[in-house]
């Protein structure tokens, strides 16, 4: 998706095919500064193959309940990784070494990772937290070959609407905090970077399925304020 002097790219964290779009929109593309969804923390631990994980060190800062929301998901992104042979995060890496290798400015655009969680934590319902648990169990153990999309690519915009229509009414709690509340600050700073830098070009790489919505957010914005963006040279 483009809006003005910015390249949207929604991405899987865990498709093949992730890795190929990055790599040709960076390649190609040429952008002037690359924006990622992630934060400073996961921004290094991603590098360090830790990916930001939280430890039992960290309940008493994001709660117990964003704590072991955190550690389930983490699981479960690994085992469908393993699945398709990609570690989860694998294209936001491919991300940062192009923008290295091509001496590009990147900037973090995503909440830092234990507001996140905090939020969560105090967020989401213990409904919410056992459905979560319920879901897992199901996936992997009773329909673990039952997969209704090829997790080697992104998902259609079909697919990943269904999707997001049922965490919606299922999680309503975790959708307004890992979507929604985060889709408007990474709107924020890439409405900023874009009003500040408005003769480079911009890509941001997100997560499949935040593109519509944060453009929208985009288009909104006539006071940018930037909010959590760390920009690294």
């Amino acid at each position: 998706m483009i809006y003005r002097n910015l390249t949207l790219i929604g991405t899987s964290h865990i498709a093949r095919q992730s890795l190929k779009d990055v790599k040709v929109a960076i390649e190609l593309g040429q952008p002037d500064i690359i924006c990622l969804e992630l934060d400073i923390k996961r921004y290094h631990g991603i590098q360090e193959k830790k990916k930001g994980q939280i430890s039992l060190y960290d309940i008493k800062r994001v709660g117990l309940k964003g704590f072991l929301f955190s550690l389930l998901g983490a699981w479960a992104e690994k085992k469908l990784g393993n699945m398709v042979g990609v570690a989860p995060g694998s294209e936001m890496l491919t991300a940062i070494k192009l923008a290295k290798k091509y001496k590009k400015q990147i900037s973090l655009i995503d909440q830092d990772i234990e507001i996140t969680l905090k939020k969560l934590s105090k967020a989401i319902s213990w409904k919410e937290r056992w459905n979560f648990i319920s879901d897992i169990i199901k996936a992997f153990i009773f329909r673990k070959n039952k997969i209704e999309f090829d997790l080697s690519k992104v998902p259609s915009k079909e697919i990943i609407g269904k999707l997001i229509g049922e965490v919606k009414q299922k999680y309503p709690n975790i959708y307004r905090v890992l979507v929604q509340e985060r889709n408007e600050i990474m709107a924020k700073n890439l409405a900023h970077l874009m009003a500040k830098n408005p003769e480079k070009k911009i890509l941001a790489i997100i997560g499949a399925g935040h593109e519509e919505e944060m453009l929208e957010l985009i288009e909104k914005e006539s006071e940018p304020e930037i909010k959590y963006t760390y920009t690294i040279s």
